[in-house]
């Protein structure tokens, strides 16, 4: 088992969510972290808690689209702990919408932050590794929806199937150079991702979750973050923190037949969903309607 003490991990998306929580745990188990994101407050207040437990963050404030952004990253990981040992290429966002009302230009965008940024940061990072003679370990976080896509979420589905196809493939590639690459298959967390997916109505959340997600399959970012650390001591293919959607996704590809029967079933919520939110927005008369109509208006 890999003693991680005084190795250190680049962390994309390490301002909140997964990504922090990852950090915290990194650092509990004796890693110092290069944390990335495009805010540079929230990423002090991980570096501060990173602090707490006696190790040490340096911080790269960037957009991670930006095609010189994987450069600066490693970069600033060699200048400040001398290289790396792990890359967690975790930034990511998706869009509740149809697929057919996502214009291209966003599911272009969604793609280059998701996948594209993530599969150079891999890259460039397995030929420092190559170069430097050192083994390592790189990990792209994927999701459930890798295995099985959802209504509304066709594009974010694609783009984390596209991560967990490309660093299977980059596995079996750099194995024998001695770097090991993982995907993790986190299910629904609680963090910004719904709030941000929603955009501007959110009232149909639940403290930032849909309400039609069983409490089961509802998880904290730090069981993810704990989940990574086990698989950098004890490197595997894929991480998972919830066996049920596991076993569930094994039956969807198994019996495509049963994942669209759940699928249109879900759709079916989505409509009945945007139909209690279409009747309850105000008519033209709402102003003259007294205080009902103003209450119906949210």
């Amino acid at each position: 088992m890999p003693d991680l003490a005084d190795k250190s991990i680049v962390i994309t998306g390490g301002s909140s969510g997964i990504g922090a929580a990852t950090a915290i745990e990194c650092a509990r188990a004796g890693m110092d972290c290069v944390l990335v994101a495009r805010r540079r407050d929230r990423l002090a207040e991980v570096a501060a808690e990173v602090a707490r437990l006696g190790r040490r963050a340096e911080l790269v404030a960037c957009d991670i689209a930006d095609p010189r952004s994987s450069e600066a990253i490693l970069d600033a990981a060699e200048r400040a702990f001398g290289g790396f040992h792990a890359v967690f290429a975790n930034a990511g966002y998706g869009l509740e919408r149809d697929v057919l009302a996502t214009p291209i230009d966003e599911m272009r965008r969604m793609f280059e932050v998701n996948f594209f940024s993530g599969a150079d940061l891999l890259q460039q990072a397995a030929r420092r590794l190559i170069a430097a003679e050192r083994p390592g370990h790189l990990l792209m976080c994927s999701s459930c929806v890798a295995k099985f896509t959802l209504p509304r979420h066709g594009a974010y589905s694609a783009t984390k199937a596209a991560q967990a196809m490309v660093a299977r493939a980059m596995r079996s590639e750099l194995a024998h150079h001695g770097i090991e690459v993982s995907t993790v298959h986190p299910v629904t967390t609680t963090t910004e991702f719904f709030e941000v997916a929603a955009g501007e109505d959110r009232r149909h959340l639940r403290n930032g979750i849909p309400p039609h997600v069983p409490a089961l399959f509802v998880q904290k970012p730090d069981r993810i973050g704990k989940a990574v650390v086990r698989c950098l001591r004890r490197p595997h293919p894929e991480v998972w923190t919830s066996h049920v959607v596991r076993l569930v996704a094994g039956a969807f590809t198994a019996f495509p037949s049963l994942q669209e029967w759940v699928m249109r079933g879900e759709a079916r919520k989505y409509r009945a969903r945007d139909a209690r939110t279409s009747a309850s927005k105000p008519g033209p008369d709402a102003k003259n309607a007294g205080p009902a109509g103003e209450s119906s208006g949210g």
